[in-house]
Protein backbone atom coordinates (compact mmCIF):
# COMPACT_ATOMS: atom_id res chain seq x y z
CA UNK A 1 0.00 0.00 0.00
CA UNK A 2 1.00 3.57 -0.52
CA UNK A 3 1.39 5.32 2.55
CA UNK A 4 0.65 8.91 2.86
CA UNK A 5 3.35 9.43 5.11
CA UNK A 6 5.81 6.90 6.94
CA UNK A 7 5.40 8.41 10.37
CA UNK A 8 2.08 10.20 11.89
CA UNK A 9 2.50 12.13 15.04
CA UNK A 10 -0.70 13.16 16.61
CA UNK A 11 -0.05 16.15 18.64
CA UNK A 12 2.74 19.54 18.34
CA UNK A 13 3.35 20.23 21.98
CA UNK A 14 7.09 19.98 22.83
CA UNK A 15 7.12 16.36 22.94
CA UNK A 16 5.33 15.70 19.65
CA UNK A 17 7.59 18.39 17.55
CA UNK A 18 10.83 17.39 19.14
CA UNK A 19 9.86 13.94 17.75
CA UNK A 20 9.47 15.05 14.34
CA UNK A 21 12.51 17.37 14.34
CA UNK A 22 14.80 14.09 15.68
CA UNK A 23 12.83 12.06 12.81
CA UNK A 24 13.61 14.12 10.35
CA UNK A 25 17.46 12.62 10.98
CA UNK A 26 16.25 9.78 8.97
CA UNK A 27 14.56 9.75 5.23
CA UNK A 28 11.10 9.37 6.81
CA UNK A 29 8.01 10.95 5.48
CA UNK A 30 6.99 12.74 8.55
CA UNK A 31 4.03 14.70 9.13
CA UNK A 32 2.62 16.15 12.67
CA UNK A 33 -1.12 16.48 13.56
CA UNK A 34 -2.44 19.32 15.83
CA UNK A 35 -6.23 19.44 16.80
CA UNK A 36 -5.38 23.44 17.62
CA UNK A 37 -5.19 26.22 14.86
CA UNK A 38 -1.26 26.78 15.36
CA UNK A 39 1.61 25.81 17.89
CA UNK A 40 0.78 26.64 21.85
CA UNK A 41 -2.21 25.16 22.20
CA UNK A 42 -1.61 23.42 25.63
CA UNK A 43 0.57 22.45 28.36
CA UNK A 44 3.66 23.15 26.48
CA UNK A 45 2.91 26.71 26.57
CA UNK A 46 1.52 27.07 29.54
CA UNK A 47 3.96 26.24 32.28
CA UNK A 48 6.54 27.00 34.86
CA UNK A 49 9.63 26.84 32.28
CA UNK A 50 11.78 25.31 33.71
CA UNK A 51 14.65 23.17 33.00
CA UNK A 52 14.23 20.66 36.02
CA UNK A 53 17.19 18.51 37.47
CA UNK A 54 15.61 15.65 38.39
CA UNK A 55 15.55 15.42 42.09
CA UNK A 56 11.44 15.16 42.61
CA UNK A 57 11.26 11.99 40.68
CA UNK A 58 11.64 8.03 42.22
CA UNK A 59 14.47 6.69 41.24
CA UNK A 60 14.30 4.06 38.42
CA UNK A 61 11.32 5.78 36.91
CA UNK A 62 11.43 7.14 33.16
CA UNK A 63 10.86 10.46 34.39
CA UNK A 64 13.85 10.67 36.69
CA UNK A 65 15.81 8.75 33.68
CA UNK A 66 14.83 11.10 31.21
CA UNK A 67 14.13 14.34 33.06
CA UNK A 68 18.01 13.98 34.26
CA UNK A 69 19.29 13.28 30.57
CA UNK A 70 17.07 16.32 29.07
CA UNK A 71 18.59 18.58 31.59
CA UNK A 72 22.33 17.66 30.68
CA UNK A 73 21.86 17.65 27.50
CA UNK A 74 20.19 21.19 26.96
CA UNK A 75 23.33 22.96 26.48
CA UNK A 76 23.69 22.16 23.37
CA UNK A 77 20.05 21.88 22.14
CA UNK A 78 19.52 25.43 23.46
CA UNK A 79 22.68 26.57 21.14
CA UNK A 80 21.30 24.70 18.12
CA UNK A 81 17.72 25.98 18.13
CA UNK A 82 18.45 29.57 19.51
CA UNK A 83 16.31 29.25 22.94
CA UNK A 84 16.88 31.59 25.22
CA UNK A 85 18.38 29.51 28.43
CA UNK A 86 19.98 31.11 31.63
CA UNK A 87 21.37 27.93 34.23
CA UNK A 88 20.61 30.08 37.35
CA UNK A 89 19.93 27.12 39.43
CA UNK A 90 17.29 27.16 42.31
CA UNK A 91 16.89 27.08 45.95
CA UNK A 92 14.57 24.57 47.87
CA UNK A 93 13.34 26.75 50.82
CA UNK A 94 13.11 25.67 54.18
CA UNK A 95 11.98 26.57 57.88
CA UNK A 96 11.58 24.28 60.59
CA UNK A 97 13.48 20.21 61.76
CA UNK A 98 10.81 18.55 59.49
CA UNK A 99 11.34 20.82 55.84
CA UNK A 100 15.49 19.87 57.03
CA UNK A 101 14.33 16.13 57.05
CA UNK A 102 12.43 15.97 53.66
CA UNK A 103 14.85 18.34 52.38
CA UNK A 104 17.75 15.98 53.23
CA UNK A 105 15.77 12.87 51.71
CA UNK A 106 14.89 14.74 48.57
CA UNK A 107 18.86 15.42 48.28
CA UNK A 108 19.67 11.57 48.40
CA UNK A 109 16.84 10.83 46.18
CA UNK A 110 18.52 13.11 43.78
CA UNK A 111 22.05 11.77 43.96
CA UNK A 112 20.37 8.22 43.42
CA UNK A 113 18.95 9.52 40.38
CA UNK A 114 22.33 11.32 39.04
CA UNK A 115 21.70 14.40 39.65
CA UNK A 116 24.49 16.54 39.77
CA UNK A 117 25.47 19.75 42.08
CA UNK A 118 23.07 19.54 45.24
CA UNK A 119 23.98 20.82 47.94
CA UNK A 120 22.30 22.22 51.90
CA UNK A 121 23.00 25.92 52.85
CA UNK A 122 22.31 27.93 55.21
CA UNK A 123 20.51 31.44 55.71
CA UNK A 124 23.69 33.16 54.70
CA UNK A 125 24.62 31.59 51.61
CA UNK A 126 20.36 31.84 50.78
CA UNK A 127 20.73 35.89 51.07
CA UNK A 128 23.88 35.76 49.00
CA UNK A 129 22.40 33.81 46.33
CA UNK A 130 19.01 35.70 46.09
CA UNK A 131 18.96 38.53 48.62
CA UNK A 132 15.02 38.63 48.78
CA UNK A 133 14.09 34.97 48.86
CA UNK A 134 13.29 33.98 52.71
CA UNK A 135 14.28 30.81 54.71
CA UNK A 136 16.05 29.46 57.13
CA UNK A 137 17.87 26.71 55.28
CA UNK A 138 18.23 25.29 51.26
CA UNK A 139 18.90 22.95 49.03
CA UNK A 140 20.41 24.53 46.19
CA UNK A 141 19.92 22.76 42.74
CA UNK A 142 23.00 23.67 40.41
CA UNK A 143 21.98 22.29 37.81
CA UNK A 144 18.50 23.94 37.59
CA UNK A 145 17.40 26.55 34.39
CA UNK A 146 15.24 28.66 33.44
CA UNK A 147 14.23 28.28 29.67
CA UNK A 148 11.83 30.35 27.18
CA UNK A 149 8.90 27.49 26.66
CA UNK A 150 7.73 29.32 23.46
CA UNK A 151 10.81 29.90 21.74
CA UNK A 152 11.49 26.22 22.25
CA UNK A 153 8.82 24.85 20.69
CA UNK A 154 9.08 27.02 18.03
CA UNK A 155 12.24 26.31 17.40
CA UNK A 156 11.73 22.49 17.26
CA UNK A 157 8.75 22.67 14.81
CA UNK A 158 10.92 25.33 12.82
CA UNK A 159 13.61 22.74 12.64
CA UNK A 160 11.33 20.00 11.73
CA UNK A 161 10.01 21.70 8.83
CA UNK A 162 13.10 23.02 7.48
CA UNK A 163 14.12 19.36 7.27
CA UNK A 164 10.91 18.26 5.69
CA UNK A 165 8.26 17.81 8.47
CA UNK A 166 4.96 18.91 7.80
CA UNK A 167 2.57 20.31 10.13
CA UNK A 168 -1.19 19.84 9.98
CA UNK A 169 -3.14 22.27 12.30
CA UNK A 170 -6.93 22.26 12.99
CA UNK A 171 -6.76 18.74 12.10
CA UNK A 172 -8.49 16.83 15.15
CA UNK A 173 -8.28 13.15 15.25
CA UNK A 174 -11.79 11.39 14.86
CA UNK A 175 -10.82 7.99 14.94
CA UNK A 176 -8.31 5.43 13.49
CA UNK A 177 -8.47 2.22 11.39
CA UNK A 178 -5.91 -0.56 11.90
CA UNK A 179 -4.68 -1.16 8.34
CA UNK A 180 -2.80 -4.51 7.41
CA UNK A 181 0.96 -2.97 8.00
CA UNK A 182 -0.17 0.92 9.03
CA UNK A 183 -3.29 3.01 10.11
CA UNK A 184 -5.38 5.42 8.69
CA UNK A 185 -6.40 8.72 10.60
CA UNK A 186 -9.55 9.75 9.91
CA UNK A 187 -9.88 13.74 10.66
CA UNK A 188 -13.52 14.36 10.05
CA UNK A 189 -12.79 16.16 6.41
CA UNK A 190 -9.73 14.56 5.94
CA UNK A 191 -8.53 10.63 6.21
CA UNK A 192 -4.05 10.32 6.03
CA UNK A 193 -2.67 6.86 5.79
CA UNK A 194 0.66 6.37 7.72
CA UNK A 195 3.17 3.23 8.54
CA UNK A 196 3.61 4.38 12.16
CA UNK A 197 1.76 6.94 14.59
CA UNK A 198 2.90 8.33 17.17
CA UNK A 199 0.67 9.50 20.53
CA UNK A 200 1.82 12.71 21.60
CA UNK A 201 -1.16 14.25 22.14
CA UNK A 202 -1.28 15.33 25.70
CA UNK A 203 -4.42 15.60 27.69
CA UNK A 204 -5.96 13.61 25.51
CA UNK A 205 -3.31 11.18 24.84
CA UNK A 206 -6.01 8.49 26.57
CA UNK A 207 -8.88 8.97 23.67
CA UNK A 208 -6.18 8.69 21.27
CA UNK A 209 -4.77 5.56 23.04
CA UNK A 210 -8.11 4.12 23.24
CA UNK A 211 -8.48 4.44 19.38
CA UNK A 212 -4.94 2.24 19.40
CA UNK A 213 -6.62 -0.31 20.48
CA UNK A 214 -4.80 -0.10 24.40
CA UNK A 215 -7.16 0.99 26.54
CA UNK A 216 -7.53 1.51 30.02
CA UNK A 217 -5.87 4.49 30.81
CA UNK A 218 -7.47 7.60 32.18
CA UNK A 219 -6.06 11.25 31.92
CA UNK A 220 -6.70 13.17 34.83
CA UNK A 221 -6.45 17.13 34.07
CA UNK A 222 -5.20 19.07 37.09
CA UNK A 223 -5.00 22.87 36.97
CA UNK A 224 -2.06 24.90 37.56
CA UNK A 225 -3.18 29.02 37.91
CA UNK A 226 -0.16 31.69 37.77
CA UNK A 227 0.72 35.50 38.16
CA UNK A 228 2.52 37.43 36.00
CA UNK A 229 4.16 40.23 37.51
CA UNK A 230 6.38 43.22 35.97
CA UNK A 231 9.50 42.88 34.98
CA UNK A 232 10.19 46.19 37.89
CA UNK A 233 9.97 43.06 40.02
CA UNK A 234 12.40 40.75 37.83
CA UNK A 235 15.76 41.81 39.59
CA UNK A 236 14.40 41.04 42.91
CA UNK A 237 14.96 37.29 42.11
CA UNK A 238 17.61 36.19 40.34
CA UNK A 239 17.07 32.17 41.07
CA UNK A 240 13.48 30.09 41.30
CA UNK A 241 12.84 29.54 44.51
CA UNK A 242 10.47 27.08 45.57
CA UNK A 243 9.42 25.66 49.11
CA UNK A 244 9.94 21.68 50.51
CA UNK A 245 7.79 19.51 48.34
CA UNK A 246 4.22 19.03 50.37
CA UNK A 247 4.91 22.13 52.27
CA UNK A 248 1.39 23.79 53.31
CA UNK A 249 -0.32 22.70 49.71
CA UNK A 250 -0.04 19.06 49.47
CA UNK A 251 2.27 19.44 46.15
CA UNK A 252 5.53 20.72 45.39
CA UNK A 253 4.44 24.10 46.50
CA UNK A 254 4.03 27.63 45.41
CA UNK A 255 7.14 28.43 42.71
CA UNK A 256 8.36 31.83 42.29
CA UNK A 257 10.33 31.58 39.18
CA UNK A 258 12.12 34.49 37.63
CA UNK A 259 11.45 33.92 33.08
CA UNK A 260 14.52 34.56 30.93
CA UNK A 261 12.54 37.83 29.73
CA UNK A 262 12.70 39.11 33.34
CA UNK A 263 9.36 38.86 34.68
CA UNK A 264 8.76 36.69 37.66
CA UNK A 265 5.85 33.71 37.57
CA UNK A 266 3.99 32.63 41.10
CA UNK A 267 2.29 29.16 40.89
CA UNK A 268 1.17 26.91 40.09
CA UNK A 269 -1.64 26.05 42.69
CA UNK A 270 -2.92 22.20 41.95
CA UNK A 271 -6.68 21.59 41.30
CA UNK A 272 -8.20 18.75 39.54
CA UNK A 273 -10.81 19.70 37.34
CA UNK A 274 -13.47 17.72 34.34
CA UNK A 275 -13.03 20.33 31.80
CA UNK A 276 -9.51 19.43 29.91
CA UNK A 277 -10.28 23.24 28.29
CA UNK A 278 -11.17 25.07 31.51
CA UNK A 279 -8.21 27.46 31.47
CA UNK A 280 -10.30 29.92 34.07
CA UNK A 281 -8.24 32.03 36.85
CA UNK A 282 -10.34 31.85 39.99
CA UNK A 283 -9.91 34.81 42.56
CA UNK A 284 -9.98 32.52 45.34
CA UNK A 285 -6.78 30.28 43.89
CA UNK A 286 -5.22 33.66 43.17
CA UNK A 287 -5.32 35.21 46.71
CA UNK A 288 -3.57 31.60 47.59
CA UNK A 289 -0.74 32.11 45.36
CA UNK A 290 0.12 35.69 47.07
CA UNK A 291 0.01 34.74 50.91
CA UNK A 292 1.86 31.38 50.08
CA UNK A 293 4.25 33.04 47.80
CA UNK A 294 4.93 35.91 49.54
CA UNK A 295 6.09 33.41 52.81
CA UNK A 296 9.12 32.64 50.50
CA UNK A 297 9.43 36.19 48.77
CA UNK A 298 7.53 38.91 50.73
CA UNK A 299 8.05 41.81 48.10
CA UNK A 300 5.28 40.89 46.24
CA UNK A 301 2.79 43.88 45.46
CA UNK A 302 -0.62 44.19 43.58
CA UNK A 303 0.84 46.69 41.84
CA UNK A 304 3.18 44.60 40.38
CA UNK A 305 0.26 42.12 38.87
CA UNK A 306 0.11 42.19 34.85
CA UNK A 307 -1.63 39.01 33.71
CA UNK A 308 -2.83 35.76 35.35
CA UNK A 309 -3.24 32.36 33.61
CA UNK A 310 -3.49 28.54 34.00
CA UNK A 311 -2.22 25.39 32.50
CA UNK A 312 -3.28 22.20 32.82
CA UNK A 313 -0.97 19.04 33.48
CA UNK A 314 -2.26 15.53 31.80
CA UNK A 315 -1.78 13.74 35.01
CA UNK A 316 -1.94 9.60 34.96
CA UNK A 317 -3.23 9.29 38.54
CA UNK A 318 -5.98 11.17 40.09
CA UNK A 319 -5.79 12.49 44.13
CA UNK A 320 -6.52 9.52 45.28
CA UNK A 321 -3.46 8.38 44.41
CA UNK A 322 -1.12 11.15 45.10
CA UNK A 323 -1.58 12.41 41.65
CA UNK A 324 2.02 11.03 40.15
CA UNK A 325 2.48 8.16 38.09
CA UNK A 326 5.70 7.52 35.90
CA UNK A 327 5.71 8.25 32.17
CA UNK A 328 3.88 5.80 29.69
CA UNK A 329 6.06 5.14 26.94
CA UNK A 330 5.25 1.79 24.64
CA UNK A 331 5.44 0.40 21.66
CA UNK A 332 2.01 -1.11 20.34
CA UNK A 333 1.14 -2.45 16.59
CA UNK A 334 3.03 0.00 14.23
CA UNK A 335 2.45 2.87 16.94
CA UNK A 336 4.05 4.70 19.96
CA UNK A 337 2.07 4.99 22.82
CA UNK A 338 2.82 8.57 25.19
CA UNK A 339 0.59 8.69 28.24
CA UNK A 340 0.90 10.66 30.79
CA UNK A 341 3.72 13.24 30.02
CA UNK A 342 3.12 15.97 32.66
CA UNK A 343 6.32 17.63 34.31
CA UNK A 344 8.88 16.97 33.71
CA UNK A 345 7.68 16.62 30.11
CA UNK A 346 9.17 19.67 28.92
CA UNK A 347 13.02 18.96 30.28
CA UNK A 348 12.71 15.24 29.11
CA UNK A 349 11.11 15.79 25.58
CA UNK A 350 14.36 15.32 23.79
CA UNK A 351 15.27 12.01 25.41
CA UNK A 352 11.42 11.12 25.14
CA UNK A 353 11.99 11.77 21.39
CA UNK A 354 14.86 9.44 20.79
CA UNK A 355 13.63 6.82 22.64
CA UNK A 356 10.50 7.23 20.17
CA UNK A 357 12.47 6.96 17.51
CA UNK A 358 13.97 3.87 18.38
CA UNK A 359 11.12 2.18 19.29
CA UNK A 360 10.01 2.87 15.59
CA UNK A 361 13.69 1.81 14.18
CA UNK A 362 12.21 -1.79 15.72
CA UNK A 363 9.59 -1.99 12.98
CA UNK A 364 10.62 0.54 10.10
CA UNK A 365 14.36 0.81 8.55
CA UNK A 366 16.06 3.93 8.87
CA UNK A 367 18.61 5.78 6.90
CA UNK A 368 20.71 8.45 8.04
CA UNK A 369 19.46 11.69 6.00
CA UNK A 370 22.51 13.31 4.92
CA UNK A 371 20.48 17.09 4.44
CA UNK A 372 19.92 16.94 8.15
CA UNK A 373 20.35 20.21 9.73
CA UNK A 374 20.22 20.59 13.08
CA UNK A 375 20.59 24.65 13.37
CA UNK A 376 17.43 27.48 13.45
CA UNK A 377 17.52 30.80 14.46
CA UNK A 378 14.80 33.09 15.38
CA UNK A 379 14.78 36.25 13.94
CA UNK A 380 17.01 39.19 15.71
CA UNK A 381 14.68 40.50 18.44
CA UNK A 382 15.27 44.24 18.23
CA UNK A 383 15.39 44.16 22.00
CA UNK A 384 18.28 42.76 22.39
CA UNK A 385 20.55 44.62 20.08
CA UNK A 386 22.83 47.40 20.88
CA UNK A 387 22.18 50.98 19.36
CA UNK A 388 25.02 50.29 16.74
CA UNK A 389 23.16 47.43 16.04
CA UNK A 390 20.07 48.62 15.43
CA UNK A 391 20.88 51.33 13.29
CA UNK A 392 22.46 48.56 10.63
CA UNK A 393 19.51 46.97 11.05
CA UNK A 394 17.02 49.50 10.12
CA UNK A 395 19.17 50.74 7.61
CA UNK A 396 18.91 47.26 6.15
CA UNK A 397 15.14 46.50 6.33
CA UNK A 398 13.07 49.73 7.20
CA UNK A 399 10.79 47.40 9.29
CA UNK A 400 12.94 46.94 11.76
CA UNK A 401 12.53 50.61 12.66
CA UNK A 402 9.00 50.55 13.36
CA UNK A 403 7.79 49.73 16.21
CA UNK A 404 4.75 47.74 16.98
CA UNK A 405 5.08 46.77 20.52
CA UNK A 406 6.40 49.39 22.72
CA UNK A 407 6.21 47.75 26.20
CA UNK A 408 8.57 44.77 24.18
CA UNK A 409 10.23 46.62 21.72
CA UNK A 410 8.86 44.37 18.86
CA UNK A 411 9.24 45.59 15.61
CA UNK A 412 7.15 44.94 12.15
CA UNK A 413 9.86 43.17 11.25
CA UNK A 414 9.48 40.57 13.98
CA UNK A 415 5.82 40.56 13.55
CA UNK A 416 6.15 39.72 9.66
CA UNK A 417 9.17 37.24 10.39
CA UNK A 418 6.60 35.33 12.93
CA UNK A 419 3.67 35.35 10.45
CA UNK A 420 5.66 34.35 7.25
CA UNK A 421 8.10 31.68 9.16
CA UNK A 422 7.75 27.85 7.86
CA UNK A 423 5.91 27.26 10.94
CA UNK A 424 3.79 30.73 11.13
CA UNK A 425 1.42 32.44 13.20
CA UNK A 426 -1.96 32.87 12.10
CA UNK A 427 -3.41 34.19 14.90
CA UNK A 428 -2.85 37.26 17.44
CA UNK A 429 -1.23 34.77 20.15
CA UNK A 430 0.62 33.16 17.97
CA UNK A 431 2.56 36.06 17.24
CA UNK A 432 2.49 36.51 21.04
CA UNK A 433 4.56 33.47 21.33
CA UNK A 434 7.11 33.62 19.05
CA UNK A 435 8.31 37.62 19.18
CA UNK A 436 6.68 38.66 22.61
CA UNK A 437 4.01 41.44 21.63
CA UNK A 438 1.13 41.55 24.00
CA UNK A 439 3.32 40.37 26.94
CA UNK A 440 4.52 43.91 28.44
CA UNK A 441 2.90 45.82 31.13
CA UNK A 442 0.04 46.92 29.02
CA UNK A 443 -0.09 43.32 27.51
CA UNK A 444 -1.72 44.44 24.27
CA UNK A 445 -3.21 47.61 24.88
CA UNK A 446 -0.62 49.39 22.64
CA UNK A 447 -0.28 46.83 19.90
CA UNK A 448 -3.36 44.49 19.88
CA UNK A 449 -5.08 46.56 16.83
CA UNK A 450 -1.43 46.89 15.02
CA UNK A 451 -0.93 43.05 14.61
CA UNK A 452 -4.48 42.61 14.13
CA UNK A 453 -3.75 45.16 11.04
CA UNK A 454 -0.73 43.35 9.91
CA UNK A 455 -2.51 40.31 10.01
CA UNK A 456 -5.25 40.84 7.71
CA UNK A 457 -2.69 42.56 4.73
CA UNK A 458 -0.17 39.53 5.08
CA UNK A 459 -2.99 36.74 5.48
CA UNK A 460 -5.60 38.65 2.98
CA UNK A 461 -8.16 37.99 6.34
CA UNK A 462 -11.28 40.37 6.70
CA UNK A 463 -11.47 41.40 9.84
CA UNK A 464 -14.63 39.04 10.94
CA UNK A 465 -11.60 36.63 10.01
CA UNK A 466 -9.27 37.74 12.84
CA UNK A 467 -8.40 35.48 15.84
CA UNK A 468 -6.93 35.87 19.08
CA UNK A 469 -6.27 32.38 19.63
CA UNK A 470 -8.50 29.42 18.52
CA UNK A 471 -11.81 29.19 16.48
CA UNK A 472 -14.07 30.96 18.11
CA UNK A 473 -12.04 33.95 19.95
CA UNK A 474 -12.84 36.38 16.75
CA UNK A 475 -11.14 40.21 17.23
CA UNK A 476 -14.32 41.68 15.51
CA UNK A 477 -17.75 40.13 14.89
CA UNK A 478 -19.19 43.70 13.00
CA UNK A 479 -18.29 47.50 11.89
CA UNK A 480 -18.36 50.67 13.93
CA UNK A 481 -19.70 53.24 11.48
CA UNK A 482 -19.09 56.85 13.12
Amino acid sequence: MNYDYDILVIGAGAVGCAIARELTRYKLRVAVAERNNDLFGGTSARNSAVLHAGYNNKPGTLMAKLCVEGNRGFDKLAEELDVPFKRTGKLVVGFDEDDRKRLLGLLAQGEANGVPGLSMIGKEEIKKRAPYVEGEFAMFSASTAILNPFCYVWGLAENAAKNGASFLFSHELRGLERLEDGWEADFGTERISARMVVNSAGLYADKVSDMLGKTGYHIYPCRGEYFILDKRVGDLLPVPAYPVPNFRTGGLGIHLTPTTDGNVMIGPSTEYIDDREDYSATRPTLEMLIADGGRIFPHIKREHYIRNFSGIRPKLAGPDKGGYNDFVIEPLFHAVNLVGIESPGLTASMPIARMVVGMIGEVLPLAENPDFDPIWKRPRAFRDLSEEERAHLVEENLDYGEIICRCENVTRAEVLAAIHSKVGAKTLTGIKYRCRCMMGRCQGGYCQTRISEILMKELSLAPEEVLYAQEGSNMFVGRVIG
